[in-house]
C-alpha cells in the first residue's frame, strides 16, 4: 500500500541512484526515478520505484542504522538470489546494490508483489465474517513453510549461509544467555521447560532453509477469494537450521487436542483447518516428517516468550507508556505456561 509520506532521499542521493540504475541497465536511462514510500516491512523500508514505465520495489534499511543493518540486507540479497528458480513464492530479486556510497547503505530492487498481508493484525473481509473461507489462509501459511523446507539449499549455493551443525545443541544456551541480559522477574515454567528442552533435543533432523520469523504477518496472500499464497516476505532472519521450527513458529497457536483450548493466544485458529490436516499438508509438500512436532511447538513458545520478555523488560525498567509492549507481560507468562504444560505431557527421548 502506498504511503503519502515524502521519501527521505536528497537530490544528490537521487542523482547517484539514477547513475547506478543506468549502470545496471534498468529501463528509463537517464531519467530520475520517482520513489513512493510503501507501508509494510519490519526492519527495513519499502519504496515503489517508477522509472521509464518500469516499476520495482526498493528494500533498504533505515539509513540511521548504518553498518548495523548492512549485513542483514546483504544476507537478504543472497537468499532471494538463491530462491530464484524454486517454487517458493517470494519477491523476486531484480538487482542488488552492495555499494553504500549510492544511498548510504546497501539496498536492492525486487519485483512487485500483488496481494495483501495480515501484518496490520485482524482478519480482513470477507474472512472476518465468513469463517468457511479461513482454511485457505492456514493452508497457504503451511504451504510457504513446506516449499521453503523442500529447497535443496546446497544446490542453490547456500553453503556457509548458516551453521546447521549442532543447531539444536545451541538453542537453549543461546536463548537463555539472551534472557540473562535483561531478566528482571521470575517466569513460572521457564526453568522446567529449559531443562526439558535441553534433555530432549531431536537426534534425527535434516537441515534446511529456515526463515526465522515465519508467521501470518510475514506472508502475502493473493487477492483471490479464497486466497492462496502470493509470497513469503521479510527474510532478514533467514539461516540454515531446522525448518520444522518455522512450522512450529507459524502454528504455535494451534497445539494438540487438549492443549489449553481456552488460551488467549488461540484467536488465529478460529475457523481454520485442524492441526492434523495442516501437518499432513506440510508433510505432503515438504517430504519431512512432523512426528516430533510437539517438541518444536514447546521450543517455539519458549523462545517467543524469551524474545517478548525483552520488550516487556524495557517497558518496566524505563517506565515507558506503550500499551502494546506492556501487553507482552501477561503474554510471556501465558506462552511459558503453554510450553511447560505441553512438555509435561510428552515422553522423554525423541527420535
Amino acid at each position: 500500500m502506498a504511503d503519502t509520506a515524502t521519501h527521505p532521499f536528497t537530490p544528490a542521493e537521487l542523482e547517484r541512484l539514477t547513475r547506478w540504475m543506468d549502470s545496471v541497465d534498468r529501463p528509463g536511462t537517464g531519467e530520475t526515478p520517482e520513489l513512493t514510500k510503501i507501508s509494510g516491512g519490519s526492519q527495513n523500508e519499502l519504496y515503489l520505484v517508477d522509472r521509464g514505465g518500469d516499476r520495482t520495489v526498493m528494500r533498504i534499511p533505515p539509513r540511521s542504522m548504518g553498518a548495523a543493518r548492512a549485513d542483514g540486507v546483504l544476507r537478504e540479497m543472497r537468499i532471494l538470489g538463491a530462491l530464484k528458480g524454486t517454487d517458493v513464492p517470494h519477491g523476486e530479486l531484480v538487482v542488488g546494490c552492495e555499494d553504500s556510497e549510492v544511498l548510504g547503505i546497501p539496498f536492492y530492487l525486487m519485483k512487485q508483489i500483488h496481494g495483501w498481508s495480515m501484518a496490520g493484525g485482524g482478519w480482513p473481509e470477507p474472512y472476518a465474517s465468513d469463517l468457511s473461507l479461513r482454511p485457505s489462509l492456514g493452508y497457504a501459511l503451511v504451504e510457504g513453510a513446506a516449499k521453503l523446507a523442500a529447497v535443496d539449499w546446497k544446490a542453490q549455493g547456500l553453503e556457509g549461509f548458516g551453521r546447521p551443525d549442532n543447531f539444536h545443541d545451541r538453542q537453549v544456551g543461546r536463548w537463555t544467555s539472551f534472557l540473562d541480559g535483561y531478566k528482571f522477574r521470575d517466569i513460572p515454567g521457564l526453568d522446567e521447560t529449559t531443562a526439558w528442552l535441553d534433555q530432549n533435543k531431536p537426534r534425527a533432523w535434516e537441515p534446511g532453509i529456515m526463515h526465522g520469523d515465519y508467521q501470518f504477518a510475514n506472508i502475502m496472500f493473493t487477492n483471490d477469494v479464497p486466497a492462496g499464497l502470493a509470497a513469503v516476505v521479510d527474510w532478514e532472519m533467514t539461516t540454515i537450521g531446522d525448518p520444522l521450527l518455522d512450522l512450529a513458529w507459524a502454528l504455535r497457536d494451534w497445539g494438540p487436542v487438549g492443549d489449553a483450548d481456552d488460551s488467549n493466544i488461540r484467536g488465529t485458529t478460529e475457523g481454520q483447518a485442524s492441526l492434523e490436516d495442516l501437518l499432513a499438508h506440510y508433510e505432503k509438500l515438504s517430504g519431512r516428517s512432523t512426528q516430533d512436532f510437539n517438541y518444536y511447538l514447546v521450543l517455539a513458545r519458549w523462545k517467543l516468550a524469551i524474545v517478548l520478555e525483552m520488550s516487556y523488560a524495557r517497558v518496566v525498567k524505563e517506565n515507558l507508556d506503550n500499551p502494546s509492549l506492556a501487553g507482552f507481560g501477561p503474554l510471556v507468562l501465558e506462552l511459558m505456561s503453554q510450553a511447560a504444560g505441553l512438555a509435561r505431557t510428552m515422553p522423554n527421548g525423541l527420535g
